[in-house]
């Protein structure tokens, strides 16, 4: 008998039980519909403006086994765009209240919630789902995200990826009027990693700027923050805390008072020094319902699953347009080979380790071993004090007291990624 869920959707039936004129295999029946109520299991990560909306996408799709992780709190500035809180859930868990809501409006469909960081889960965890769909608001969770699904990948003898190793990953994002959704599949499409280099910088303004002619809100903020802060706090901002926002946004009010510039607000001082993009959710409702009909598609195989971008503009119109990104032979996840280097016998670690956190490696806090010992370790913090003088050693003091060969194989580990980067060096004169 139909359950109740699967009777609310009967357009499902006509995507599902006819032929498909997109994916000519696709013939239609009733054993893909009874699947995709029971089979797939999605994890969605972020329970945000764009997580809400894929969330109830979800479930009006048809998918009724789905997991949410977000470890965030509702915050009362949520509540005009993620339609799935209240005010009393103001200070609650946003993936519990979203998964609470989902499974009250519909009685088929269950969803299981973490209030944790995704870091804190293994890779067993994320070897129990079908899919996995991002929606979330920063590029270092993407990263280890992409990671750790390429981490679980396993190979044939062929080298060639064992398909039911592989999790597709659907990825979206929205920033303003703009946002994209893509798929990837590890070691076969391009990975997240591969087009980092494509991605624009924060915005940065000149120091004299900011100190003699201020002309915008921005530049109060930015100076406080760059000049006052940091010479009468000397510690560093906690932009999650109320008191220090606080502090910051008064005194660029009375900076801006002073040189004749309106608009300095609370808000805005939170979204510039948290680099926030105001959030529209018109953007989070167009870019959740691609990530969900990618889903749909690679869930019934009734239509070709996007290969692998879509880009969506709504600053001068509605505009939306798909495109491939090529994989990079030179990729630190997914190019699977390692890294060559030739480095200067003068330079000195500290140099290496600058190499490390520019694009195309983009690494936040690299430690680094060599075949005969560690030459700089992050953590702990015992260790890295004492490995620190370390980086201002040159390669041939390093070669000196014999803690690295003029050629040597370097072990690189970083919290943006899972896996271990092998970079080979030579040492030249």
């Amino acid at each position: 008998m139909e359950s109740e869920h699967m009777s609310y959707f009967p357009d499902l039936d006509y995507l599902l039980l006819r032929e498909s004129h997109i994916q000519p295999s696709y013939k239609g029946s009733s054993e893909v519909k009874d699947a995709l109520f029971s089979i797939p299991k999605i994890l969605v990560i972020g329970a945000g403006g764009l997580g809400c909306e894929i969330l109830k996408d979800l479930a009006l799709s048809g998918f009724t086994d789905v997991t949410v992780i977000d470890c965030d709190l509702i915050d009362v500035t949520n509540l005009n765009r993620q339609f799935l809180f209240r005010m009393e859930d103001v200070g609650k868990p946003k993936a519990q209240v979203a998964a609470e809501y989902i499974m009250r409006r519909f009685k088929d469909v269950k969803v299981e919630y973490y209030t944790k960081r995704i870091q804190e889960f293994n890779t067993d965890f994320y070897e129990r789902f079908h899919i996995i769909i991002g929606g979330l608001d920063n590029v270092e969770a993407r990263r280890w995200m992409n990671s750790t699904l390429h981490s679980m990948v396993q190979f044939e003898e062929s080298q060639e990826p064992i398909m039911s190793t592989v999790r597709p990953f659907i990825d979206g994002g929205t920033e303003g009027l703009q946002g994209q959704s893509r798929v990837i599949y590890p070691f076969i499409s391009n990975c997240y990693e591969c087009s980092l280099s494509s991605m624009s910088n924060e915005k940065r303004y000149n120091i004299c700027t900011l100190a003699e002619t201020p002309r915008v809100p921005e530049h109060c903020i930015e100076y406080v923050y760059i000049k006052e802060w940091n010479e009468q706090m000397k510690r560093k901002l906690n932009t999650d805390s109320k008191e220090d926002m606080t502090w910051i946004y008064e005194r660029a009010l009375k900076r801006a008072e002073a040189y004749g510039i309106q608009g300095v607000t609370y808000m805005l001082t939170m979204g510039v020094l948290k680099h926030i993009i105001p959030a529209v959710a018109t953007t989070n409702a167009i870019v959740a319902a691609s990530c969900v009909s990618e889903a749909l598609k690679i869930g019934t195989t009734v239509s070709v699953h996007l290969d692998n971008q879509m880009q969506y503009s709504g600053q001068t119109g509605t505009y939306a347009f798909t495109f491939q990104y090529e994989r990079s032979d030179n990729c630190i996840v997914c190019g699977n080979k390692p890294i060559e280097m030739v480095l200067k016998s003068e330079s000195k670690l500290s140099d290496f380790m600058n190499i490390l956190k520019q694009a195309p490696y983009n690494l936040k806090n690299p430690s680094v071993r060599s075949n005969s010992a560690s030459l700089y370790m992050n953590a702990p913090k015992s260790l890295e004090e004492e490995l620190r003088p370390r980086l201002d050693m040159t390669w041939k003091q390093l070669k000196a007291e014999k803690l690295v060969n003029k050629v040597d194989s370097l072990s690189v580990t970083d919290s943006t990624v899972t896996q271990i980067l092998i970079i080979n060096i030579e040492l030249q004169d």
